[in-house]
This record gives C-alpha cells, structure tokens and sequence, in this order.
C-alpha cells in the first residue's frame, strides 16, 4: 500500500478489562510499538465480550483507520466470542486449520499434558483469514483484509501478544505500508503548573514547524512536554527537534529536569555519582516513599546511605536530633523541623546531603492554621540547609507522592547550587 500516513485503531475485547479486574497494559505497548514504524495510533478502544458490540467496533474502526489491532477473546471457553464474531463480520465459517492444530498438539505434548475437545477448536479458524502461528502459547493469531484495512487478532496475553507483533506482525506491517518516520522528543518539567507552562512557551509554541507538534503531559507536579515530528528523513528530524528543544530551554531551563525517558530518581543517581557524593532521607509524612525512589535506582547502593522515618516526635527527638524547644513552639509541620530533621539525619548517617519531608498528608489532620496538603521540605548540606513550603492537596497518595518529587528536586537543584559555587 502506498499509505504515507496510516492510521490504526487497537481494540481490546474482555468484559475483565471493563471491569477493571485487570489493567490494560498492551494498547499502550501496541501504540508504541506502531508509532516506532510510522503507523500512527488514531483511536483506543475496550469492548465486553459481546457479539454486538463488538461488530459495531469493528464497523466504526473500519471507517478511521487502515490497520484494527484487535487483542483478547481467543481462549478456548465459551465467553471467548472473538473467531465466532469474525467469521460474521468477514461472512465465512470455522474450521480446524491443521498447520495450527499440529503446532497446538506440540505444545501440550510437550508439556506432558493431555489435550482436550475445548483445546482442539483453538484450532478452527475463520476460512478466510490468513494464520499467524502463535509458537509462545496456543491461541493462534489471525490477519484479514476487508475493503482496504487489514484486521489482526492477537491473544489477550501480554507475553504472547508481544511476541506475535515483534516476529509477525509488524515486519509485515513493514512491508506493506510506506510511512513516513514518526519521532518524539520529551522535555521533563517540575514545579510549574500545566497552564502556567502554557502561557510562558507560547511564543515558541506559536513558532513550531508544521511538521512538529506539542502535547503537555502532567503527572504529581510534573508537565512532560512531548515533542512528535513526522518526516521522511531520520537525520534531519532528529536535528529539526533538538533544535526546537534548544530554542525551548531558555524560556524554562530553571524547571527542567530532564529529557526523555530521564525519572527525577535517575537523575538524581547520576548527579550524586557523578559528584561523588552520598544522600539519606529523614520522613515523616510521606514515609519511607522518598527513599524508595532513590533506591529503585539500580545501584544507588553507592551513594544512598538510608532512611530514618520519624513519624513521631520521639523517633524525631531521639534519633534525628530535633531540639524539643522547636517541636513545642513550631510544632512538627514546621520550616524549622524540617531543617532540624535534615541536618540531624546528615550528621546521623555521614553523609554530604540529606533531604527531610515532614508535613499533614491527610485526609485528616489539617487546621486552620496548617490545612491537610501543608508540607515543609529541606535539603541540608555540610554548609547550609535549604526549605521550602509546599502547599498541595487533600488526598493523601497524591500529597505523598508529590512531597516526594518536590523533595527530590529540591536535592537536585541544591547539588547544582553547589557544583556553580564551587566553579565560581
């Protein structure tokens, strides 16, 4: 096909998915994996396991997209309807394919085990579909071309449904569509709120090439700014979005982070690693969640020291250091426990910094004075401490998980802080 553009439609099949008894994870690895050879993702959609409306998928996919990725429904119980309802839609019939049933048979007397009439009729498929062997299990894969879209039927099983497109599916894909190259570039922001970003790039947003566009993507305090370029020419594409990346750093540059596939707790590592430098945490609120990102980091062995979680005052007092003076007349959510908390846990552990989080998570908790979502962060260093209020939510994984991001930012910029100064 001469498609210079084509579009794809992935459609999962399984009333489990609308429940929400499983997480779909394969359209998000199946639009990857597409987008990577130039076919573009146009449409996501779930369907239960019926016949109906699973035909009106098929029927509106038809009409927006060249290629329909279908995946589940291929199990050999009888809620697995997706072969009965291809051969509807396609106006065919089951029958045993023999190249699949001797590749089935293998499979379990491989295996030692016994076959059985439901595992047999894996083997019929539609008459006029073109079979796809599964070698990773024993629903097999299937491909149709109806009134120019091709439709392939993929099993629902993750392992089985990668390996089908790696090694089938998208080298004929390949071959028969000729796409232009499709490329992201990302840029990782912290600290600054999604329309707030908006407002202050739209000058360079406004200036973008027609073949480059921008999506923001926010999460927990962070905005990813993905940049999608399509041409034909990978060299040059690849120079045309690092080229809008450098133009774009010095509307933001004091709240970038990174780039990519870059995680603050990566970039945390290299920093540390590359300053030789070590870090220990002190938490209260968000306990023990920084320290979990440092550490999911392989090798952070070498610069994490650990983590002490002070969720009471004693465990702070005793063990941290923090004077009972400060507890009494600040309270526990304050700038200056959280500064004690942290030059308590440097001197503690020995370690060049150290990063504290004390703060009121929720739901509870709150007063007027310190509403639920009141958080201090500090980063102490051998020369000086840093802090900063956060003032957040009132939900209590979301408070955790953004005390931590704004916790490790604030190490991130200090050990910069600290590289400039000694430059200067």
């Amino acid at each position: 096909m001469t498609i210079s553009s084509p579009r794809a439609e992935i459609l999962t099949i399984g009333d489990e998915i609308l429940f929400g008894q499983i997480i779909d994870t394969n359209t998000q690895w199946i639009g990857t994996q597409l987008t990577d050879i130039g076919i573009r993702p146009v449409r996501k959609t779930s369907v239960g396991d019926n016949k109906t409306d699973i035909l009106d998928a098929f029927k509106a996919a038809s009409l927006r997209a060249d290629v329909v990725i279908v995946t589940g429904g291929l199990g050999p119980t009888r809620d697995d309807i997706t072969k009965h309802t291809f051969c509807e839609y396609f106006g065919t019939e089951l029958e045993i394919n023999q190249e699949a049933l001797t590749l089935i048979t293998g499979f379990f007397a491989k295996r030692g085990r016994v076959m059985t009439e439901l595992n047999t009729q894996q083997a019929a498929l539609p008459k006029n579909c073109t079979y796809i062997p599964n070698l990773w299990g024993t629903a097999p894969g299937m491909w149709f071309e109806k009134d120019n879209v091709i439709y392939v039927s993929l099993p629902g099983v993750p392992f089985e449904m990668k390996s089908l497109m790696e090694f089938e599916i998208l080298p004929r894909l390949k071959k028969i569509f000729s796409t232009q190259i499709i490329q992201h570039k990302s840029v990782r922001t912290i600290g600054i709120g999604e329309s707030f970003l908006a407002e202050k790039i739209a000058p360079w947003e406004d200036a973008l090439p027609e073949n480059i566009k921008l999506a923001y993507l926010p999460h927990f305090g962070h905005v990813k700014l993905r940049l999608t370029g399509t041409g034909t020419d990978q060299a040059l594409l690849d120079e045309q979005l690092q080229a809008q990346v450098e133009t774009l750093l010095p509307y933001i540059s004091e709240h970038v982070y990174g780039f990519d596939n870059d995680e603050m707790e990566t970039v945390i590592g290299s920093l540390l690693k590359n300053n030789n430098a070590t870090v220990a945490t002190a938490e209260s609120c968000t306990g023990g969640f920084v320290a979990s990102q440092i550490t999911s980091v392989p090798g952070s062995s070498g610069y994490f020291e650990g983590s002490v979680v002070s969720y009471s005052n004693e465990v702070k007092m005793n063990v941290l250091g923090v004077s009972k003076e400060t507890l009494e007349t600040f309270g526990a959510v304050s700038e200056q426990t959280a500064r004690e908390m942290a030059e308590g846990a440097r001197k503690l552990l020995n370690t060049t910094y150290a990063i504290s989080t004390t703060g009121i998570a929720g739901p509870d908790g709150g007063t007027a004075e310190k509403p639920v979502g009141t958080v201090w962060i500090a980063c102490a260093t051998p020369d000086e401490t840093f802090t900063q209020l956060l003032t957040l939510r009132n939900i209590r994984k979301i408070n955790v998980e953004m005390t931590s991001s704004y916790a490790l930012n604030l190490l991130r910029k200090t050990i910069l802080k600290s590289n400039l100064e000694v430059k200067n």
